[in-house]
């Protein structure tokens, strides 16, 4: 657990073990809900450890700040490149009380590149000038230190100067610096070099800043393939390194690059109880913000939830960007109705849109992809405060029937089958000790024994695995309870391996209904407790004659059915995972293996050595031969360019040559 200590002595629960391991922007919040700091880390979890830790370290305000923790949330991004520039701008929106406090007098200066001047530099400043007027160019604002590396990444990337002198005044007078002799400088203080030349180098900096990767790469891909032709290869070999440099640098950059107006990316998500729409906000090109919004589940479709979310949302905004992403068709007339509506709202044209493919189509993943985050998050919150996990495991007890000498349900195994077909069969297990995640003990089972699609003998097969570890440390204790994804059929199956082995262990199946949502809990002996239905009665939504006899209160019923939930989507995420890990695996090993000459070794052998399918298929059959050192026959390496060149005309035998 942990907990941080607030102002009147109370505890706030931090759950870092809910928190992800991947790059992102945390926001602290008070006690209205306020944000009080903004932060990125590469690591969230990790980085939330050290405000939440038993001994946090910290300045003062650091500590004062952390007292006042009430609640936070987080933003996953693809990249620590893109947390920089989203903490960036959301700092600059929200203006957070302790980020205000913690920074020096220029916490937000710019890069400058003065292009009015004849032979423009590249600088640090506080503040927009008036030279703007006069074609000096501003990018930021950013946190001052993250200005600071910027600056040394354009460095390193274009060949610009670095030194004070000033030219035209001092051009000729001193021998170049150092960097003109390794190739990060064109050396304009040579006489040599034309302004014009000069200011090319600083037009492709501003474009680097304003996200044209596809001119900048394109215009140093001629110059490197001119200098080639030229044969200055050492020339072209410099061009190549910063030609890779910039395009893993452009990898992911949905924060700076692709789009270059506003939008918002409507992301949704839907558990078996619950609807989350997460609004990301995209202005002029970078992610500004984002927002979650959670509603109780419902009957409707996802058109008219987000119809219905759209049409009570907007009409309270102060700006409505003109276009919304988000991926359901809500038909062609209430699309039509809709845009007409919003233009009117905002006095501007607004066009719903649904992307594809191409940026638009990732930032929309990418709002998905926290929406789907936040509502997971959500679920396991409410299932793992003490009061709501021992309400919901002593009902689970009294419809298991378990006597009371039966030790507490303190350990929860839950297992889901996931399979392609008949391949990449796999397997769950999931683990919550009192009612929390407990994921260094998750684990993952590869069916091999099943023929075919057969979801109890491969759920058998599983738990039978899982059976011969039962005194094994590294599976950890045997389990309180064994839930299965499934129904009455597949308790039968895994009740019938448990006499067998001459293990006791309760087991009940968690079964689901049309939409694959969590209904109820399916019992030995045929028995199902339908607690979906159970809840609906309570309220007076539907008849109970029907149901299996519950007597709790509606809060309790609901309890179970939340943690159940949450069970059941962690298996069902981890075992889908795993089956498309396999599926992966499959196909890439297929992919080369299916090539004649191309077996298991060579395969790993062109995966080593060029890191992914995409870049074997792009090699020609002289590079294929020279990053494999030789590992592959001048005919294997032919025969595998030409699997993926296949409109090449077939090759003439040596016998005709």
């Amino acid at each position: 657990m942990n907990t941080s200590l607030t102002p009147d002595g109370a505890t706030f629960e931090a759950r870092l073990d809910l928190v992800p391991t991947t790059p992102g922007v945390y926001l602290m919040k008070d006690a209205a809900g306020t944000i009080i700091y903004v932060g990125k880390a590469v690591n969230l979890r990790n980085r939330l450890r050290s405000y939440f830790g038993p001994h946090p370290v910290g300045t003062a305000k650091v500590l004062a700040m952390i007292s006042h923790i009430r609640d936070f949330q987080y933003l996953i991004c693809q990249s620590e490149f893109e947390s920089l520039i989203l903490e960036s701008n959301l700092i600059k929106r929200y203006q957070p009380f302790y980020n205000i406090l913690l920074k020096d007098d220029h916490d937000y200066p710019y890069i400058k590149v003065s292009l009015q001047e004849l032979y423009p530099r590249v600088t640090k400043a506080y503040r927009i000038g008036p030279d703007q007027k006069d074609g000096a160019r501003y990018y930021g604002p950013y946190l001052n230190g993250d200005v600071n590396r910027a600056i040394r990444v354009l460095h390193d990337l274009f060949p610009m100067k670095t030194c004070r002198r000033v030219f035209p005044r001092d051009i000729g007078k001193e021998r170049p610096c150092l960097n003109y002799y390794i190739h990060r400088c064109i050396g304009p203080c040579l006489g040599t070099v034309s302004a014009a030349a000069y200011r090319e180098v600083m037009e492709q900096v501003c474009d680097f800043l304003e996200g044209r990767y596809s001119s900048l790469l394109a215009d140093l891909q001629q110059d490197m393939q001119q200098a080639a032709d030229a044969l200055a290869f050492e020339k072209a070999a410099v061009l190549r390194d910063r030609l890779a440099a910039l395009q893993k640098l452009q990898e992911g950059q949905l924060a700076v690059s692709g789009l270059k107006y506003s939008c918002d990316a409507l992301g949704l998500a839907r558990s078996h109880r619950e609807i989350a729409i997460l609004k990301l906000e995209v202005r002029s090109g970078k992610i500004s913000g984002t927002s979650v919004y959670f509603f109780g589940d419902s009957d409707a479709g996802d058109a008219d939830i987000l119809t219905a979310f759209v049409t009570q949302y907007y009409p309270q905004t102060k700006r409505i960007p003109p276009r919304i992403l988000l991926r359901t068709d809500l038909g062609e007339q209430n699309l039509a109705d809709l845009n007409a509506w919003l233009g009117n709202l905002a006095g501007h044209r607004v066009t719903i849109v649904r992307p594809e493919r191409g940026v638009k189509h990732q930032v929309l993943a990418m709002a998905e992809t926290n929406a789907t985050e936040a509502l997971r998050r959500r679920s396991l919150l409410q299932t793992g405060s003490a009061e709501t996990t021992d309400t919901a495991l002593r009902l689970l007890r009294q419809l298991l029937q378990l006597p009371d000498t039966c030790p507490p349900l303190q350990r929860i195994e839950a297992y889901d089958v996931s399979n392609s077909g008949t391949q990449d069969k796999a397997c769950s297990m999931v683990v919550f000790e009192n009612g929390r995640p407990r994921r260094s003990e998750y684990r993952q089972f590869k069916i091999r024994q099943v023929e075919g699609v057969d979801d109890y003998a491969s759920m058998r097969e599983a738990v039978s695995r899982r059976l011969d570890h039962l005194g094994d440390a590294h599976f950890g204790p045997a389990p309180d309870l064994i839930l299965l994804d499934g129904g009455p059929q597949h308790v039968a199956v895994i009740g019938q391996l448990l006499a067998q082995r001459g293990v006791r262990i309760p087991v009940a199946g968690m079964v689901k209904d049309n939409r694959h949502r969590t209904r109820g809990l399916a019992l030995p002996g045929g028995r199902v407790a339908e607690l979906a239905a159970a809840v609906q009665a309570e309220s007076g939504q539907t008849e109970s004659s029907a149901l299996l006899p519950l007597t709790q209160e509606r809060e309790t019923l609901h309890s179970l059915l939340r943690f159940l939930t949450a069970l059941q989507d962690e298996a069902h995420r981890f075992a889908g995972r795993y089956n498309k890990k396999l599926g992966n695996k499959r196909q890439l090993k297929y992919s080369l293996e299916s090539i004649p000459g191309i077996g298991p070794a060579r395969r790993k052998t062109l995966l080593a050595a060029f890191g992914s399918i995409k870049a074997v298929s792009q090699a020609t059959p002289a590079q294929l031969r020279e990053q494999t050192k030789g590992r592959l026959s001048p005919v294997a390496a032919e025969a595998v360019y030409r699997h993926f060149h296949p409109e090449l005309p077939p090759a003439t035998p040596e016998s005709e040559r």
